[in-house]
């Protein structure tokens, strides 16, 4: 959510977020509301001053004087009903419209219409060249026996698998690997709900937009989250947090799911583009300074950076562009780890900037000790390693020409010191 003031004081910055972000929100319209909303409350606020005087001075009156003032207080009551009838009409519009409306991205993220657009801005680790005609990761997981693409699509229809065997394993090291980083790093573990109410994904910003892309329990009116950073941003909503409580770092390991609406065609092969995954999710909570987001949003980068770098994968950062930047991001980084069957670096992590746009739709403050005013916090987040995506660099690149996968050594330990993943494990 925008602050209006700000929406009220430059309106022309705001439609051009929407156009940037390509996103339709008819912001004329919102300020012709806003100013109706405006008069129609000021108006409720002169009469609600008129019905105190009036109140106040009918014990003191005569009987004639009374009648008139009784007389006066029915009208305003009258004119109170119905401004307060305007706004009922009016309220629910203005609220819509101010969901839709656009963070403007930062001065320094690239303009650009969609994700082939982004901008590099550094390369870590050398891509392997390979000595042998490697397979690819659908390939190493049957050969090896630790993937099952055609039962998981004959159980639960496409874009579903099993990993099994020393594929699971390897999918829960590389999860619980992240894990005890971010940990170490001092993050506060959590296991989280994922059947989440519509308030919170409105707070967080999934809802309006995301509607497509969310498995909705109808009956139950919940609905499946598709990443941890839903409830691990919204657990404290509603609150006024202390400000030594600043900065909350956050980790969860969750399941998370998407439907991948209007993804048909699209990236169907192998493990890519799925349904159901895990997630190992980091949220910060801090105070409302530019500077402080800022601060973080590097060091949730440095983070994830930390773990494919540990994985030894090569990668890359990206800047997203203001096509394919979310409603509420003011700015995201995105890691790319080179796919060898895809010939090309693929998003494996989104580092997001938030400012104040998911705690003022959550109503997450924070009281400054200066002041003593409840200000609203800032909210970043940043993926640490989903799997089973991470599976497709790691099986590919660790590959061996016997067809076997030598296990990544930080990985070793969470697999009971297995060295090599083989078809006699």
């Amino acid at each position: 959510m925008i602050d209006i003031k700000q929406i009220r004081e430059n309106p022309e910055r705001f439609k051009k977020a929407a156009k940037d972000k390509k996103f339709e929100v008819n912001i004329d319209r919102l300020m012709e509301i806003d100013a109706e909303l405006l008069a129609v409350k000021q108006k409720l606020q002169e009469i609600a001053t008129g019905k105190n005087r009036i109140g106040k001075s009918i014990p003191k009156l005569n009987a004639a004087k009374k009648d008139s003032a009784l007389s006066q207080l029915s009208k305003l009551k009258e004119d109170e009903a119905r401004f307060n009838g305007q706004v009922k009409k009016l309220q629910p519009e203005f609220d819509e419209l101010m969901s839709q409306a656009a963070q403007p991205a930062d001065d320094d993220v690239p303009l650009g219409e969609d994700d082939t657009q982004n901008v590099e801005i550094r390369k870590k680790g050398k891509v392997r060249e390979f000595d042998f005609e490697p397979k690819d990761h659908v390939q190493l997981g049957v050969d090896l026996g630790i993937i099952d693409i055609e039962r998981g699509v004959k159980l639960a229809g496409t874009r579903n698998y099993f990993l099994k065997g020393d594929g699971a394993r390897l999918h829960w090291a590389v999860l619980q690997f992240a894990m005890d980083t971010m940990i170490a790093k001092g993050y506060v573990p959590m296991s989280v709900p994922l059947l989440m109410k519509d308030e919170a994904m409105r707070g967080t910003g999934y809802y309006p937009g995301s509607e497509d892309q969310t498995y909705r329990m109808e009956k139950d009116e919940l609905n499946l989250a598709g990443t941890a950073e839903v409830p691990l941003t919204a657990y404290r909503m509603g609150e006024i947090l202390k400000e030594r409580e600043l900065p909350l770092k956050l980790v969860g390991m969750s399941s998370c799911f998407r439907r991948e609406a209007g993804a048909a065609g699209k990236d169907t092969y192998g493990l890519y583009r799925i349904h159901q995954f895990d997630k190992v999710e980091q949220v910060v909570i801090c105070n409302g300074s530019i500077e402080q987001s800022e601060k973080f949003h590097n060091e949730i980068l440095a983070n994830a950076e930390a773990v494919m770098q540990a994985l030894e994968l090569p990668y890359r950062i990206v800047v997203v562009c203001t096509g394919d930047l979310g409603r509420g991001q003011a700015k995201k980084y995105d890691i790319e780890a080179w796919m060898p069957s895809r010939k090309n670096y693929c998003e494996t992590h989104s580092a997001s900037k938030f400012y104040d746009f998911q705690a003022r739709r959550m109503n997450l403050r924070y009281k400054d000790p200066a002041t003593k005013k409840n200000l609203f916090c800032h909210t970043l987040n940043n993926t640490v390693i989903a799997s089973p995506r991470i599976l497709i660099p790691i099986l590919e690149l660790y590959q061996n020409a016997d067809g076997s996968v030598t296990v990544p050594t930080v990985l070793q330990p969470y697999m009971g010191g297995m060295e090599k993943i083989t078809t006699s494990n």
